[in-house]
């Protein structure tokens, strides 16, 4: 039973592995394709809105689906549509869509965000299908891994896809990809319960926002990861950092864009071998203010290569927000609210990601490069000494008072 387990697991994150991937390299090669055609700090923050707008607006109807339909199927569901998003880029690099390229590009970015709403729900509720409660945190850690070791593959693979083939190939390579991810999700036989009783959608969902607010230490861990990421996350503005201060090609940008990702695996493979149990909620606090701290540090830096390792080091400590809060999460929800907890979660998290690259896009062009990405490194600060205030409970937070 062991042995079918770890398989099932394995499947699902070979899932995803894949859908990270393909994701991580269309980030990466959109970015510079926009700024290609635009040199312009604010398009690039438009991406992310672009993505942010139709994920929030789907995310809690497909944490609904989840929970009351199929835990599989609407992964398989999202898989297909980033295909399509990723050939259709593909389409446009080659000179075959007429128009604006910047239009086609926005448009594409914003169907990967309605598809993007499906992936964190499914994940959620089918890894809670496949592992007993007692390996969540240990599971937690690798999965922590495996996705950031996309995050550090997927872009160093976008740039050099770019770099060496062009655009058109990184683009079609992510295509492929998605195809793979969704085979993977469809050969993963388990047994699934029955869907969550059937309920008016609004309600249900009422139900899983009610549950999430009247849970400090749910409310408190998202909450702090959303402003950290909101704030503190230089991201998006990468391609300027290559272009105007550190002036390398696709290629710097794809190191730069997985060196936070190389901590964060480092990080994932640790917690994963040594479960954290103790002073958990402390131990999230202070990872935050460490990536705060980070970012300043990488803002202030003109050496590519010492920005790039401030950029690891800021990986170690999101690495370590991100496996607390998963473990968090898992072990405080029940299982018939994972998909609609999970939505939540991911407008708190995934949207921010998006918000948080507009907000720096247009920080940018008020204040300029470098003291946009300090203002945001001394405001996740501000969360985290606002958060331990306000929020004892998490702050106090040992992992088995959850069990």
């Amino acid at each position: 039973m062991k042995a079918k387990t770890n398989f099932a697991f394995f499947k699902l994150l070979s899932f995803r592995i894949l859908i990270v991937l393909a994701y991580q390299i269309v980030a990466i090669v959109v970015g510079w394709h926009i700024y290609e055609l635009t040199h312009d700090t604010l398009a690039l923050g438009l991406v992310g809105l672009a993505e942010a707008l139709p994920y929030f607006c789907c995310a809690l109807f497909a944490g609904y689906a989840v929970d009351h339909y199929s835990r599989r199927m609407f992964g398989v569901l999202a898989c297909v549509m980033l295909f399509l998003t990723a050939l259709t880029l593909a389409a446009l690099s080659s000179g075959w869509l007429p128009g604006k390229p910047s239009w086609w590009i926005y448009g594409a970015i914003a169907v990967t965000g309605v598809a993007r709403a499906f992936i964190g729900p499914t994940y959620s509720a089918l890894f809670a299908l496949i592992l007993s409660r007692d390996r969540y945190a240990r599971a937690s850690g690798i999965g922590s891994a495996v996705f950031q070791f996309g995050l550090v593959a997927g872009p160093a693979l976008g740039g050099v896809l770019v770099g060496w083939s062009g655009k058109t190939t990184a683009y079609s390579v992510a295509a492929g990809l998605c195809l793979a991810a969704a085979l993977a999700l469809l050969l993963l036989r388990i047994k699934q319960p029955p869907p969550a009783q059937s309920a008016p959608i609004f309600s249900s969902i009422a139900e899983g926002f009610r549950f999430v607010f009247s849970n400090q230490i749910i409310l408190a861990a998202q909450s702090l990861d959303m402003f950290a990421v909101l704030f503190g996350g230089a991201v998006s503005v990468l391609p300027a950092f290559i272009h105007d201060i550190f002036h390398y090609g696709p290629e710097g940008l794809g190191i730069l864009r997985a060196a936070p990702a190389i901590g964060a695996v480092i990080t994932g493979l640790i917690l994963a071998r040594y479960p954290v149990n103790a002073h958990a909620g402390r131990l999230l606090l202070g990872a935050v203010a460490g990536f705060g701290l980070c970012m300043i540090g990488f803002a202030l830096s003109s050496n590519f290569w010492l920005a790039g390792a401030l950029l690891v080091l800021s990986g170690v400590f999101d690495g370590v927000s991100v496996v607390m809060r998963t473990t968090i999460l898992q072990l405080a929800t029940p299982d018939a609210m994972r998909g609609r907890v999970s939505a939540i979660n991911g407008i708190f998290i995934g949207s921010s990601n998006e918000l948080g690259a507009f907000e720096s896009g247009v920080m940018a062009r008020l204040m300029g490069l470098v003291p946009s990405v300090v203002f945001g490194g001394v405001m996740t600060l501000t969360v985290v000494a606002a958060t331990a205030k306000w929020a004892p409970k998490l702050r106090k937070l040992e992992l088995d008072q959850l069990h």
